[in-house]
């Protein structure tokens, strides 16, 4: 786990909400505040689909909704003349990208052990920062994973052309 603050907020929201830099990624849940408080629960409703559209994985991939179906609603939420108060948004790397994470170092896990890797925005009315973490199916005493992770969001940030200081 890592944290990182990033320096220029604005630059960040833009990337966020309105290009496709994090489409790679799944929405776990946000919490934004402004004249009032909006939380999203990330998790897809079964109700909302018919049983055999909840088992297709071609409609319905995830457990989560993607970022990118999810970034609208969350841009209206923020967008207007006045900065929100606060906001958190947990993301998690689609499945898919697992693999290419763990290859980048040597580890016995495998992308099905990882249950996600988490990256956590957290804007505080001042600070904007990411919080790196790595869930698993169970306990792995192996820490390799969530190195690779962390040195995978800083090297995305500074590809993405994001700036940011460790904290």
């Amino acid at each position: 786990m890592t944290a990182l603050k990033i320096t220029n907020v604005r630059q960040f929201m833009e990337k966020l909400l309105k290009g496709g830099e994090f489409d790679s990624f799944l929405l776990e849940e946000a919490a934004v505040s402004t004249y009032n408080t909006f939380h999203i629960d990330g998790h897809q409703n079964r109700e909302f689909y018919t049983a055999e559209e909840w088992e297709d994985k071609t409609i319905r991939p995830y457990d989560f909704s993607t970022w990118k179906t999810m970034r609208p609603l969350c841009f209206d939420l923020i967008k207007g003349t006045r900065t929100p108060t606060a906001f958190r948004f947990v993301l998690h790397l689609m499945p898919d990208y697992a693999e290419s994470i763990l290859r980048g170092g040597e580890t016995a896990v495998t992308p099905q052990q990882v249950k996600a890797f988490v990256l956590t925005i957290k804007y505080d009315g001042a600070d904007l920062t990411l919080v790196t973490g790595t869930a698993f199916h169970t306990f792995l005493p192996d820490k390799t994973p969530d190195a690779l992770w962390d040195a995978a969001v800083k090297q995305f940030l500074s590809r993405k052309e994001i700036a940011f200081e460790e904290l």
